[in-house]
């Protein structure tokens, strides 16, 4: 309780297990950024996941798939404009929200590590949802930082961001 008191972290046992059943994901994306516009296309993603027993391969591309969209329009396209006289929202509906479309997306490449995990569950699978959003939009900002030597820290990542 001392450790506590004086505001140092403080459990009882382990603060780290020894395995872990959590999955992991890794993106490699390819970015194109048109040189007048400054416009970011992508062009191409492959994703690497361990997520246990892969049960239904398809499925498992899908919900990838899914993710690395999520964060595409996370990253280039999506932007909650809030007007800063009243906190009401700008675009508050799908109208004025600009969401990805297929002609945005490239190809996306997915691939597993299917190798079960007993310690996870019975039969060894582990999550797969949003684990593939959260790495995909670092990813695209470490492209987007090697194609123009920008470090961009803050989402959406806008034209006048580039410039």
């Amino acid at each position: 309780f001392d450790l506590l008191r004086r505001g140092h972290f403080a459990v009882v046992g382990p603060a780290f297990p020894k395995f872990t059943t959590m999955s992991y994901i890794a993106h490699f994306v390819e970015v194109r950024i048109e040189p007048r516009t400054r416009r970011v296309r992508m062009p191409r993603v492959v994703s690497i996941a361990d997520c246990g027993r892969v049960i239904t391969p398809r499925t498992a591309a899908s919900q990838v798939r899914s993710g690395v969209v999520w964060a595409f329009g996370a990253a280039l396209r999506e932007g909650t404009e809030v007007d800063p006289r009243y906190g009401g929202f700008l675009n508050n509906d799908l109208a004025d929200y600009v969401v990805p479309v297929n002609a945005d997306i490239g190809d996306i490449d997915v691939g597993f590590i299917d190798q079960p995990d007993p310690l996870a569950n019975t039969i060894g699978l582990k999550g797969l949802g949003e684990v593939a959003m959260v790495g995909a939009a670092a990813a695209i900002a470490n492209a987007i930082f090697h194609a123009t030597g920008k470090r961009l820290r803050e989402m959406p990542f806008r034209v006048e961001h580039l410039l």
